[in-house]
């Protein structure tokens, strides 16, 4: 969409959540942001507000609690209609490399985040999408739903979830004016991955991925893997748009 003026962004107080809702904050512009740490959340909603935001709400949601979430993104619609929602929300891990098996409550978990908060986050807001023929969904996926990674089955499987419904959705609700984007980011700076004990090959930072994602929003990408340079060099794509 190129010029949303409402955007509704999960798991914004850290990471990719956080570097776009700056990178969106701006005169005109309404922001809805949830996250699990009110310091952390309430500081990027203030920050977003010295960028001349004209409303920023905030609301500490598990998006796990899909009741909650749904009272939420209804009373955030019904106040200025959404344009755009990034379901950025998720859990890293789902296990620890080296160990042969994974446990129930990890990969669980791993899933509720990734696939259950994505499912709470968008099914409220797809009938209103459908209703005003227009809006746009934006799916934070991972370049490791291309493929399994040991040590980390429950992400990247959930992460394939993730971008396989958003593929398909993409179809589904064209005819209806409503816009599909699926995002696969490789390894980025966060409070997620600052707990890797691992390498992470071009890393990049919150900031530099939310340059990358928002004008490919903007052009209603369908998918937006990136960088292009660990695609090449883990072979697991043939190709993706250049960052």
């Amino acid at each position: 969409m190129k010029d949303p003026r409402c955007i509704l962004i999960t798991g914004a107080s850290s990471g990719i959540g956080e570097a776009l809702a700056m990178a969106y904050a701006g005169p005109g512009i309404s922001l809805a942001l949830t996250g699990r740490d009110a310091g952390r959340l309430e500081a990027v909603a203030a920050a977003c507000r010295q960028r001349g935001a004209a409303r920023v709400e905030t609301s500490l949601i598990d998006v796990t609690d899909g009741d909650a979430l749904e009272l939420w993104i209804a009373a955030v619609d019904q106040a200025t209609p959404v344009d755009l929602v990034i379901a950025n929300a998720g859990r890293g891990g789902g296990g620890t490399k080296g160990k042969a098996l994974h446990t129930d409550q990890q990969i669980r978990g791993v899933f509720a985040v990734n696939v259950g908060g994505v499912l709470n986050t968008v099914l409220p807001l797809i009938p209103k999408f459908v209703e005003r023929r227009r809006g746009q969904i934006a799916l934070i996926s991972s370049l490791v739903s291309f493929r399994g990674v040991p040590g980390s089955t429950g992400y990247s499987a959930s992460k394939a979830a993730v971008r396989m419904w958003g593929e398909g959705l993409r179809g589904d609700l064209h005819r209806f004016g409503v816009e599909v984007s699926v995002v696969c980011p490789g390894f980025v700076r966060s409070r997620m991955t600052a707990k890797n004990k691992f390498h992470m090959p071009f890393l990049l930072t919150a900031e530099h991925a939310a340059a990358i994602i928002r004008p490919r929003l903007r052009a209603t990408a369908a998918a937006s893997p990136f960088p292009c340079r660990y695609i090449s060099w883990r072979g697991s794509l043939a190709a993706c748009p250049r960052s």
